[in-house]
């Protein structure tokens, strides 16, 4: 079965994940996240890709970022990718691919909605149980975003620069959003529409994408499914805390 082609439009935000090849292990030692980070930057930059929020978990990576063209992304990860794998084959000797298949990615509804995927990102290692507080977890944009430290790598968003009228005052706002965690509803919505590829945001907002694409941005209708459905749902189950 074909793949389903990704909606990309530019200057919206994405939600980007990559995984390592069978749920194995894409980074090894403190060098490896180093590498990516410093090698994420040089792509980002080259094909206009504003970084709000990541985190590098042991064997996927999260992103949230936006476009300023409709190919930014999908440039930025290829780059991005063979740099990375061809770095992990020679440090560790290793041969064949190390990521599956291509990033799964979702369009982000600015309002109310891009908050919601900075929480989501930033506390998988607490969701995982890797660390207590996501401030304790040094693979991840937290630090930036919600303390200041400087992160030559972030551009914040719009929605984040609301958050406060300086940098001191974004910074509580920022750290008081995590003083719950996202519930079970938020959690379910964020992971499907990231697996499937469709759209994350109100209806309005869903609707104003199939418009402006000419494609379904949202999961098909309730009943029983075709062969084909049946087959890419199985491939959407969720990977990922």
């Amino acid at each position: 079965m074909p793949r389903r082609a990704r909606v990309r439009i530019a200057g919206v935000p994405l939600h980007l994940i990559q995984r390592g090849n069978n749920r194995c292990a894409c980074f090894f030692a403190e060098g490896d996240y180093l590498y990516y980070l410093h090698h994420l930057g040089l792509p980002a930059e080259r094909f206009r890709c504003a970084i709000h929020a990541y985190v590098l978990m042991t064997n996927h990576v999260h992103l949230l970022l936006t476009p300023a063209d409709a190919n930014g992304a999908s440039l930025m990860m290829r780059h991005l990718g063979q740099r990375y794998v061809q770095y992990i084959n020679r440090t560790y000797r290793r041969s064949g691919s190390l990521w599956e298949g291509r990033f799964r990615s979702s369009l982000v509804q600015t309002e109310a909605y891009l908050l919601r995927c900075h929480q989501y990102i930033e506390l998988n290692p607490v969701r995982a149980r890797m660390v207590a507080t996501p401030d304790d977890y040094r693979w991840s944009s937290f630090a930036a975003n919600a303390k200041g430290r400087t992160n030559l790598l972030l551009t914040p968003h719009a929605e984040y620069l609301q958050l406060g009228a300086d940098a001191p005052a974004r910074q509580i706002a920022y750290r008081d959003l995590f003083r719950t965690e996202l519930d079970d509803i938020d959690l379910a919505e964020i992971r499907k529409s990231t697996n499937s590829g469709y759209a994350l945001g109100a209806e309005r907002f869903v609707e104003a994408i199939e418009r402006l694409t000419g494609r379904r941005a949202r999961q098909g209708k309730s009943g029983r499914p075709t062969t084909a459905e049946s087959a890419e749902t199985m491939q959407q189950e969720p990977l990922f805390y």
